[in-house]
């Protein structure tokens, strides 16, 4: 047993385990060929004694640096924020780290420069979180040398992907108004640059036809609150639609407040529906109905797909997370005269 001074090493792990030092190597490297008796009693001997790997030398055995960069883009708002979150818990339960470079709008920093960073830093593979089609295009372009994994809503030929189900998310908002009796409802989209913007706004207007919902154009935003509230306070008058979906919570906020100022009722004269389930949407007046994005899902996922890229293992299949519909009081039947 180590001394309280010492740290204790690999070799008194698998004394204490009775097992070999390569039988415990292999557990920490997540072999698949050990039995699970075996794991066990190896991870009930770390545990016991407090043992932590070595990360460089097992870097060194391994050729693996164990590290996961990450290229963020929009990290001002929530949904690509949890999902940075999301990822470096995932990897650190699983043994990994994470570096991450955040591109910021008026920043200069190129997609080209951000993924020769990460590279400078010797990382196994690359997750691209909120991408926009611009920036898949240049992604595209550069020679980077190690799996790539992509936040998106859509397969693609090129990248690995793992996203939660906008399709679905977007169904549910819709499916949610209508169940309520709406049969015109605006959509505040995203800025249709955004992957996910695109599809909430295409999935929009494929399920609102198939209800056979009254059609009429979308208003194009820029994820922002102050957005939606300036659109709200430009409504002159009683809109003929009954029910706003907003491509995310703080645009939802923004038409709330706004409408408020303006003089209309939220749900009684326009219902709002957001999407992401923000930490103030239960606590806005009214509570926000919302989409519940599974981030902590959607982190394990990217993370076991990158693990299984980079340990070239058999890619798990399972890469899309279903959401959630939030129902509160932002939403309800539609105004009597409207029906």
């Amino acid at each position: 047993m180590a001394s309280p001074a010492e740290k204790p090493n690999i070799r008194q792990v698998a004394q204490l385990a009775g097992v070999s030092h390569m039988t415990v190597s292999r557990v920490l490297n997540d072999h698949p060929n050990i039995r699970e008796a075996t794991r066990r009693r190896v991870e009930e001997a770390i545990d016991q004694l407090g043992y932590r790997p070595n990360m460089t030398a097992r870097a060194l055995a391994t050729q693996r640096s164990r590290r996961i960069g990450v290229l963020v883009e929009s990290a001002a708002t929530f949904g690509p924020t949890s999902t940075l979150y999301a990822v470096e818990s995932a990897a650190r339960a699983s043994g990994y780290v994470v570096s991450s470079v955040l591109l910021r709008a008026g920043e200069e920093i190129t997609p080209q420069e951000a993924v020769d960073h990460l590279i400078a830093q010797g990382v196994d593979a690359l997750c691209v979180v909120a991408p926009r089609s611009s920036s898949i295009a240049a992604l595209r372009r550069i020679a980077v040398g190690v799996p790539v994994l992509v936040v998106k809503p859509d397969k693609d030929p090129t990248f690995l992907t793992v996203t939660v189900d906008q399709q679905a998310g977007t169904t549910l908002a819709v499916d949610h108004l209508v169940s309520l009796g709406h049969r015109d409802i605006l959509h505040l989209a995203g800025p249709l640059d955004w992957l996910d913007a695109r599809t909430r706004e295409r999935s929009f207007h494929a399920r609102a036809k198939s209800w056979g919902l009254r059609e009429r154009p979308i208003v194009v935003g820029d994820w922002t609150a102050d957005f939606a509230y300036d659109f709200a306070r430009g409504i002159r008058e009683l809109p003929e639609y009954t029910a706003i979906f907003a491509a995310n919570d703080d645009m939802a906020v923004g038409l709330v407040h706004g409408l408020h100022d303006r003089g209309f009722s939220v749900p009684d004269d326009v219902s709002v529906v957001g999407f992401d389930d923000i930490p103030l949407a239960r606590h806005v007046i009214p509570p926000l109905t919302t989409v519940r994005q599974n981030f902590h899902a959607l982190g394990v996922s990217v993370v076991d797909v990158l693990r299984s890229a980079i340990e070239e293992q058999e890619i798990p299949t399972v890469t899309k997370i279903p959401p959630e519909l939030v129902a509160r009081a932002s939403s309800a039947a539609p105004r009597k005269a409207a029906r």
